[in-house]
């Protein structure tokens, strides 16, 4: 879709601090994170909401939000992670692209509000962090 920012960046046509790419899903740092390392994992195709993306497709989309939930939540720290996915205005989804948040989680911490916008070079470099994190994982698990 021409008009939608999640498949601009997919495609590269606006910046984003990527932590993942692959042919068919991208994840990147959300602009506007609840947390340090909030990220979402996107398809490059355009889908508005869980109910167009096919079985298969969501399958494997929620495998690199399990691969992913796991690196954000060891490179941050985290206490807890929350595995976020809304569909429809009701529900508070504001980008109509299918997407799932990926939230680093602490005890004690009451606010689920984003912090507010982010400078891109902050972004890059929590995006930087968490990609070292990913390589190492997999060069661990041989």
């Amino acid at each position: 879709m021409e008009n939608c920012v999640f498949c601009r960046i997919a495609r590269k046509e606006e910046h984003a601090s990527f932590i993942y790419q692959d042919k068919d899903a991208v994840a990147f740092l959300d602009s506007r994170p609840v947390n340090e390392g909030h990220a979402l994992v996107v398809p490059r195709k355009h889908y508005e909401n869980i109910f167009e993306v096919p079985d298969e497709e969501l399958a494997n989309l929620f495998k690199i939000v399990k691969k992913l939930a796991y690196v954000v939540s060891k490179s941050e720290k985290a206490d807890g992670i929350s595995v976020v996915q809304n569909n429809g205005k009701a529900a508070r989804q504001d980008i109509f692209h299918f997407h799932v948040h990926i939230i680093p989680r602490y005890e004690g911490q009451n606010s689920h509000s984003p912090r507010g916008t982010v400078e891109q070079n902050e972004l890059d470099r929590v995006a930087a962090k968490i990609r070292k994190f990913f390589d190492q994982s997999n060069t661990n698990r041989g």
